[in-house]
């Protein structure tokens, strides 16, 4: 009975986050569109694990605003309206921008020059474009200017921001490609303020309007 106790802890945790990983991945690479229904007893056998570990997971993506549960239905993915979406990218225009300015100081060379790389394929994506891949590029760019955040209270709505964001699937790009060319301009600007150790207000400001110039661009798109 006490090795059972002793092995179950670690292969639970195990099959859990493997649960978690597979699913959030579907939701982001859009298999799990928006409103889908999450059978937990037949995400288990694709998988080849429990119920448990899954329930677990769908718990987890619950908590970061991606799936919702509702009843009578029970776990679905969520799916952000135009309002949702809205209140989503100004929340992460203010908090993202705090936050990358916060980080600002404690960015290091190797870190812009990181950064600088990611920017650089973003701008290789663009003869080709690829909205889906270009997003993944640009949440890795700004995850490296907003991850030395020293706040951890701000770093919590930015991560819950793009985890909300990330269940729209492709993103903004999609709709509004030729904001995908002006992203790239505006990432060097950043880069070049942080590098010249511009004021916090500065680089805060340069962030949140890159930020709401997306939102604008989609809005525009809506209304055209």
């Amino acid at each position: 009975m006490g090795d059972t106790t002793s092995t179950a802890g670690p292969q639970a945790v195990s099959k859990s986050e493997r649960a978690y990983a597979a699913v959030k991945g579907r939701i982001v690479d859009g298999s799990y569109s928006p409103g889908y229904r999450l059978v937990l007893a037949k995400i288990a056998e694709d998988l080849g694990v429990s119920v448990v570990p899954v329930r677990e997971a769908i718990r987890r993506l619950e908590a970061e605003g991606l799936v919702k549960f509702e009843r009578n239905v029970g776990a679905t993915v969520f799916g952000i309206d135009p309002t949702e979406y809205l209140y989503t990218m100004q929340t992460l225009s203010i908090v993202e921008g705090a936050a990358t300015a916060l980080s600002a100081p404690l960015i290091s060379a190797p870190d812009i020059a990181r950064a600088r790389a990611v920017n650089a394929e973003m701008r290789e994506c663009l003869q080709d474009f690829d909205p889906d891949r270009f997003t993944r590029l640009n949440q890795a760019f700004h995850g490296i200017l907003f991850e030395h955040c020293p706040n951890p209270h701000i770093l919590d709505l930015v991560h819950r921001g793009w985890n909300r964001l990330a269940s729209l699937r492709s993103s903004t790009f999609r709709f509004v490609p030729r904001r995908a060319r002006e992203s790239v301009q505006e990432h060097e600007m950043l880069l070049r303020l942080i590098e010249s150790g511009a004021s916090a207000d500065e680089i805060e400001k340069a962030a949140r309007l890159h930020r709401s110039a997306t939102l604008d661009a989609y809005l525009a798109q809506g209304n055209s």
